[in-house]
């Protein structure tokens, strides 16, 4: 089932195109981590699905409705990336005019408890620290029982134990059943939290398939040795030396390990593994080259028809973009 829909949605502010004819899915049940650099285009496409702005030209859909509709509204959690708290209200206070909206909220405790703000239920919002008050943010968007849940930079400005209790919450609440869309700068956030990656430029979706496929899109892995001096060696698109060690990303590892061992290099501690999601995130983001598209389009991995509409979850093809176009400027 489509909790949330875009379908050939594009959204422009003046002479602005912020998202360019972007189709997107969330199926009931799904983690989806959504990346993109800056002014990507992730926080309007989050607007449009829950009905905060209006697609220019395409369209939005919601529960199968109106994003608009309070009914619908009413099903979904959001936490944007800036959220204005009244500082003279207790924690406690605010929690229960947020559930007052709903017919059947968590219990104030209960959800204070889940984020870790269960000592500062009597405390003034204006007198929480950064972290406390964007924590007390991401609980609000939960205090409704929702089916879908949008987190836009949900752990910004949180210390690594208040990020990972975060991470444990919206765990929970997936394994429950709930379905979140995610957007988030920090990589190994999604990578340990998504199980489907949506990655925007310039407006338009570059990719979108599992964490493992978009890693593999580059089609580069990463070589790792100690080794003191290195000849010219081919197939090696960057070289790195971090705390003693080599490390060497590469189109083909066999044929890389090959040459180092034919060159007669002395080296130890050999490693190959994939690149991060990091890795593959700046390749697919990255200027376009001469020739045209970005480095998912150069290595073919559009769908065969390109209007063809992914049917379910497995058959999500990793796309230059959206609906298979040529990722051009």
């Amino acid at each position: 089932m489509i909790l949330a829909r875009a379908v050939q949605a594009s959204r422009r502010y003046g002479d602005v195109l912020a998202l360019d004819r972007v189709d997107l899915d969330v199926r009931a049940g799904e983690l989806v981590g959504l990346l993109g650099p800056n002014g990507a285009g992730k926080s309007t496409l989050m607007n449009l699905l829950v009905g905060l702005r209006r697609p220019t030209s395409g369209r939005v859909e919601l529960f199968d409705g109106d994003p608009r509709d309070p009914a619908s509204r009413r099903q979904v959690g959001v936490t944007p990336q800036e959220t204005g708290l009244p500082g003279t209200l207790r924690v406690g206070e605010v929690v229960d005019f947020v559930a007052a909206h709903y017919p059947d909220p968590v219990p104030r405790g209960e959800l204070l408890d889940r984020f870790g703000l269960s000592d500062q239920v009597r405390r003034q919002t204006g007198g929480l620290s950064g972290g406390q008050r964007r924590r007390l943010a991401v609980a609000l968007a939960f205090v409704g029982r929702p089916r879908l849940v949008l987190l836009d930079e949900p752990t910004t400005g949180l210390d690594v134990e208040a990020r990972h209790t975060l991470w444990d919450a919206v765990r929970a609440f997936h394994a429950d059943g709930g379905t979140v869309l995610l957007s988030s700068h920090y990589l190994e956030e999604v990578e340990a939290l998504a199980h489907r990656v949506v990655v925007i430029g310039q407006g338009r979706v570059l990719a979108d398939d599992t964490v493992d496929a978009v890693r593999a899109v580059v089609g580069v892995r990463r070589v790792s040795l100690v080794a003191d001096d290195l000849p010219e060696l081919p197939g090696v698109v960057r070289t790195e030396r971090v705390d003693g060690r080599v490390h060497l990303l590469t189109t083909d590892a066999d044929q890389l390990v090959r040459e180092l061992v034919t060159a007669g290099v002395a080296f130890t501690d050999l490693e190959v593994r994939p690149t991060s999601l990091e890795e593959a995130f700046l390749a697919i983001t990255a200027e376009e080259q001469p020739g045209g598209g970005t480095p998912a389009a150069r290595q073919g991995d559009g769908p065969p028809d390109a209007g063809s509409r992914p049917s379910g979850p497995g058959d999500r093809p990793t796309t230059a973009a959206a609906g298979g176009r040529p990722a051009t400027a």
